[in-house]
């Protein structure tokens, strides 16, 4: 077949074309070049067949096999294989967690278990009726108290000493409830008359309401002991359900007991400088130093602090009933706490407000006028015998004045309360306090800010109103005394640091 070269074509394209051999091509038109061809020239092209029949098909060679597909079982199995150092770790860690789970329940139950027997084994009743508990052989700090140690179960068991068989009678009357609470440490009577060597009078520290007071020494820890008669059960058991259950730094703590046939012994942290009231009233004649007015205001402010934890921060919540100046203690540094819980009540919602009917109990000069006329004891209650200890800071009078008598009127007794008030009816503010300067302690010597004095002053004379609703509750009670314990700090470094007060405040008095 002949063809006419056209631009672009070559020797391989025709042979691709034709279904030729490019050598068969280059034989019959006898080319030497096959790059070398020439446009337009005719050239020979050897068919196999004749034009217009199909051109036969070379062979194609076969496609490759494919290699065979890998098995996924293996793959799996190859997969599997990296994973597992993955899961064992889990997994024993998990196995770990679970043991450690285990271990922590199976010790609480046990230790459970243990405090329990300990318990029914601590106390049983002898065949006269009377309960009788095992104590401690050698007794410690317990969990009466967040600022001692605790007890473990171990302190309950009994040793091999005959010390530890001892045993202590607890009257009738208190019941086996005594040591369903949160227990301080149970000491015997020997015991609490060796640490006060045998109540000597050497020891004793005064006489409150139920009973004397006695110095003691405790493994190198001051203590106090309040001695009572066992007639005194009721605020025996009064005392050590309130101070089982709270714990404040501004409330004095239940260290232990003790009990014979018939007395009961409350022992408790020993404040150094004693009560407030031998500070207040002639301190002079007492043997002590009188108070600045910063330390004054502290002292409230501290009071103020363990009466709002009892009136609004417990579980439960109390009335103390019995808020007098003989009731705040007093530690080494000055810090105030509120101590004798034998009068306090749970209170809680009645269908007539908050409130507790009781028999009227407590001390003439602070006892509010409701709580007076229908035994109703609230938290209002203490707030005004709260209102009393305030005018008894600045005035350095007692709660109930006897008045001088003359030649035509008879001496009486005055509250506190009325004096001040008629006092501060004529000084309506900080500016006009000439009437108010003859019931100024005069122990502080003018020395203390007059307008912080008299904001002290409207403090209590709210706290002593006649209207329980409209006295102030103790939180706003106690961010006033903050903020007037602050301005008088400022004012006392206005005076250089050249006063007695200043120096006293600096060595943290």
């Amino acid at each position: 077949m002949s063809y006419v070269m056209r631009d672009g074509d070559s020797i391989e394209s025709l042979a691709s074309r034709f279904g030729v051999s490019m050598d068969s091509i280059e034989k019959v038109n006898g080319i030497d070049d096959p790059d070398n061809v020439t446009v337009g020239a005719v050239y020979y092209i050897p068919l196999n067949s004749v034009p217009g029949e199909p051109y036969p098909l070379e062979s194609i060679p076969p496609a490759p096999v494919p290699s065979p597909p890998i098995d996924s079982s293996s793959a799996n199995q190859v997969d599997h294989k990296a994973h597992v150092p993955y899961l064992w770790i889990v997994g024993s860690l998990g196995i770990v967690l679970v043991v450690i789970v285990l271990g922590i329940l199976l010790y609480v139950c046990l230790r459970s278990s243990k405090c329990l027997t300990e318990e029914r084994r601590g106390h049983s009743k002898d065949p006269d009726g009377q309960i009788r508990f095992h104590i401690l052989g050698k007794p410690s700090f317990c969990c009466g108290s967040g600022r001692y140690m605790c007890c473990t179960s171990a302190d309950w068991k009994q040793t091999n000493g005959d010390s530890s068989n001892q045993q202590i009678t607890i009257p009738k009357a208190l019941g086996s409830h005594v040591l369903d609470m949160e227990k301080p440490v149970v000491f015997t009577y020997e015991e609490i008359s060796s640490l006060t060597d045998g109540f000597s009078d050497s020891r004793l520290l005064g006489h409150g309401t139920y009973g004397s007071v006695y110095y003691g020494l405790l493994r190198e820890q001051e203590v106090a002991i309040k001695r009572m008669t066992a007639t005194k059960t009721k605020e025996f058991m009064a005392e050590i359900k309130v101070l089982c259950k709270v714990h404040h730094t501004n409330l004095v703590e239940l260290i232990g007991y003790a009990a014979s046939d018939d007395e009961l012994f409350l022992i408790y942290e020993y404040a150094q400088k004693g009560s407030l009231k031998s500070h207040l009233h002639d301190p002079q004649n007492k043997g002590h130093t009188s108070l600045s007015w910063i330390m004054r205001v502290q002292i409230a402010l501290d009071a103020a602090r363990g009466l709002e934890y009892i009136h609004e921060h417990t579980k439960t919540h109390y009335v103390h009933r019995d808020i007098k100046t003989s009731n705040i203690l007093l530690d080494g540094t000055f810090r105030a706490k509120i101590s004798d819980f034998g009068l306090a009540k749970i209170f809680g919602k009645t269908s007539e407000g908050e409130a507790t009917v009781t028999k009227v109990v407590g001390t003439y000069g602070y006892l509010a006028p409701e709580y007076l006329s229908d035994g109703r004891a609230t938290t209002k209650s203490d707030i005004y015998a709260f209102g009393v200890v305030l005018f008894e800071l600045i005035s350095g009078k007692e709660a109930v004045i006897r008045t001088e008598g003359t030649a035509t009127k008879n001496s009486e007794r005055r509250s506190l309360v009325s004096i001040m008030q008629t006092a501060l009816r004529s000084a309506p503010d900080s500016m006009s306090m000439s009437s108010l300067k003859d019931y100024i302690d005069p122990n502080m010597m003018d020395l203390y800010p007059h307008d912080c004095l008299f904001k002290v002053a409207m403090i209590a004379k709210q706290c002593v109103d006649d209207d329980p609703i409209l006295r102030p509750d103790m939180k706003g009670i106690v961010i006033s005394l903050s903020q007037i314990l602050l301005s008088s700090v400022e004012w006392e470094a206005t005076l250089a640091g050249n006063s007695q007060v200043f120096s006293g405040l600096v060595q943290g008095r």
